[in-house]
């Protein structure tokens, strides 16, 4: 015995339908299962506050779901296998947002980027570096709208 608890619906001797995982580390899933996978809509929590809401596919984050990291970091969006994918808005705790696409947990397509400071930049990214078309915006009124290469 691990020290793992599930308390919740079985079927063929796995864990199927509605159930509630305690891990003995004190995080929790509490939310759908499918032959002892998380599958369908579910919550995790952990003890130091973050959680993840959304949806599952066989054991991942996968659809749409929300994420808060417990220093406030809050992402809304997309998730494929475990990984930031598609379209979301992320938000960190000063203030910067960035709302758009992502591939692996990385920016990477169209998306606007604002910083608190009043600078923005509104365009294309690989790999979270500028690339492509895009206008970025200073506070004071300037603006640069062009082609960006690999971040600058």
């Amino acid at each position: 015995m691990n020290g793992d608890v599930y308390e919740g619906e079985f079927k063929d001797d796995r864990a199927n339908g509605y159930g509630i995982y305690y891990h003995k580390n004190g995080s929790k899933y509490i939310g759908s299962w499918k032959d002892d996978l998380k599958d369908g809509f579910g919550r995790e929590e952990w003890d130091d506050g973050s959680y993840y809401e959304g949806h599952f596919k066989s054991g991942c984050k996968h659809g749409q779901g929300t994420y808060k990291w417990a220093d406030g970091s809050l992402y809304d969006g997309v998730w494929v296998n475990n990984n930031i994918e598609g379209h979301g808005k992320y938000n960190w705790p000063d203030g910067r947002i960035y709302e758009g696409t992502w591939k692996e947990n990385k920016l990477h397509g169209k998306g606007l980027y604002i910083w608190p400071d009043g600078r923005s930049y509104d365009g294309f990214y690989v790999e979270d570096k500028k690339h492509g078309q895009g206008t970025y915006k200073w506070p004071d009124g300037r603006l640069y709208d062009g082609n960006w290469h690999n971040g600058k």
